[in-house]
């Protein structure tokens, strides 16, 4: 079942189901368990020349080279300050045909909720310090509001391309030593 939300003019659907709630400036955010690959310590980065400021780096993730963002950064904020408590949680990120695997610097992880549909209502149009395209909805979870993220639309498609070019390196995007 999906709850047709309405945003910018577009229905979105909303998918009853669980998500991975985190903590970033103090404020609730989830994504889809079904994006969420897995959860890791914020561990050493790789910096890549060249990227924009919310893209820190990347790391090996098993053989992988998985580009990591700051979701701060990204939403337009002061860079994530790094605790014990700050993870970075791997997502696979689909757009149109690509597929991206990226990780999300975050202040803390709390929880899996199960949200339903009666419990998601439309992003607010004002107010929010996050893009409005960036939400799906807003979660109603034990009387606190949770921010639901589009992370396809967090990253836009030049951001994939440009993360994307950050996993191969001999891009010509790059700069070659």
């Amino acid at each position: 079942m999906q709850n047709p939300i309405e945003k910018s003019g577009q229905t979105a659907p909303v998918v009853p189901g669980q998500y991975l709630t985190f903590t970033l400036g103090g404020e609730l955010f989830a994504v889809g368990t079904l994006s969420v690959r897995e959860i890791i310590e914020y561990g050493q980065l790789t910096p890549v020349p060249m990227m924009p400021p919310s893209i820190l780096g990347v790391i090996n993730l098993r053989g992988s080279v998985v580009p990591v963002i700051d979701l701060r950064l990204r939403f337009g904020e002061s860079a994530t300050q790094i605790s014990r408590r700050t993870c970075i949680i791997i997502l696979e990120v689909a757009q149109g045909q690509l597929t991206q695997v990226v990780g999300i610097v975050v202040d803390a992880v709390n929880a899996v909720l199960e949200i339903t549909a009666q419990d998601v209502e439309p992003a607010p149009r004002f107010g929010a310090r996050v893009r409005s395209d960036f939400i799906l909805g807003m979660g109603k979870v034990d009387g606190k509001l949770v921010i639901l993220l589009d992370i396809g639309r967090v990253l836009s498609a030049e951001d994939i391309a440009l993360l994307a070019s950050a996993e191969r390196p001999n891009s010509p995007d790059l700069p070659q030593p």
